[in-house]
């Protein structure tokens, strides 16, 4: 049952949503019994969910929920799933005023050649919490930290999505000079409000 579960829900994504329409379903944990010869009594699946948009993100969540009582039902589980959200936050929305300043400040100390536009990445962040809950500006960035030569070999090769990221097992990041840059775009973006004369 846990087994057909987990490659339905796969499906989601390919067979329920537009192609102009992103969303990320991962199964990040699958967990039953604790023998090879004993049927497990229950199972425990684990999701992430990630979009960029609350009507995908809620035609997925409905899907999920779907496929999982159907599935039980088809299986003939002797009672309906227990659906239970852990973590749910908001999406993630740069400010676009509060982004030309804060990004502008970036420029100003870090060099433009040191500061990129990433445009929407399907991370899985509590971040958008902090804007939404507040109802103030906010904005994401990201810090980079890997090797510049792997980086350059990498890119070389077409092969740059394959460099591990965070929550990776393989995620490496060079500590300095990342962890001095990390605290000087905190810093910098700090005074970008605080100071906003100096990065108009």
């Amino acid at each position: 049952m846990a087994a057909a579960t987990v490659m339905r829900l796969q499906t989601i994504v390919s067979r329920e949503l537009a192609a102009t329409e992103s969303a990320v379903v991962i199964i990040g944990s699958l967990q039953v019994g604790t023998k090879e010869n004993v049927i497990p009594e229950t199972a425990v699946i684990k999701l992430n969910v990630r979009t960029f948009d609350d009507g995908v993100r809620k035609r997925v969540l409905d899907a999920i929920a779907r496929i999982v009582n159907a599935e039980a039902a088809a299986s003939g589980a002797p009672k309906p799933p227990e659906i239970t959200p852990l973590d749910q936050y908001a999406l993630v929305k740069n400010d676009p005023s509060a982004t030309e300043r804060v990004g502008n400040a970036f420029r100003m100390y870090f060099t433009v050649d040191r500061v990129h536009d990433t445009g929407p990445a399907s991370a899985s962040e509590d971040f958008g919490s902090f804007g939404a809950e507040w109802h103030v500006p906010s904005v994401f960035w990201f810090v980079g930290g890997t090797d510049p030569d792997t980086y350059a070999k990498a890119k070389a090769l077409g092969r740059v999505g394959e460099i591990p990221t965070n929550h990776s097992p393989f995620f490496a990041p060079v500590l300095h000079p990342t962890l001095e840059a990390g605290v000087e775009a905190l810093v910098v973006g700090a005074l970008a409000w605080l100071t906003p004369e100096r990065h108009a």
